[in-house]
């Protein structure tokens, strides 16, 4: 197999950007903790338990999408120095070649489709 990994890692980096700038975008929505702004909302409103509700919500959904951000951005960083050590597009975990349209798919995949559905599996 011939991946062209020079295409992937300017994919990579490009992918890289996005996520990047999609964690700070969720970090200037909300820059104060979850505690600063409930207490904002407190005070003589009669929906005051149903807006902290909805803030808590709010904040638990920006706090999982920037966990996995934070999880994928790690994805990509193995994914370039899988490059860098002329292993992308192997199995992580078997050795066999990752097919090309599971890579442009997910160009940070380490497994081939096989074992990551076994590692779903279990």
């Amino acid at each position: 197999m011939s991946i062209d990994t020079e295409r992937f890692r300017t994919e990579l980096l490009e992918e890289r950007g996005r996520v990047e700038r999609a964690i700070e975008n969720l970090r200037e929505d909300h820059p104060g903790r979850i505690v600063d702004e409930v207490e904002e909302m407190a005070g003589p409103s009669a929906n005051h338990m149903a807006e902290t509700a909805t803030a808590t919500l709010d904040r638990q959904i920006d706090y999982t999408l920037e966990e996995h951000s934070g999880q994928v951005l790690a994805e990509i960083d193995a994914a370039l120095k899988r490059i860098d050590a002329g292993t992308y597009g192997l199995c992580a975990n078997c050795g066999r070649e990752i097919r090309v349209e599971r890579l442009e798919a997910y160009p940070w995949a380490s497994l081939c489709i096989d074992c990551k559905r076994e590692a779903e599996r279990r």
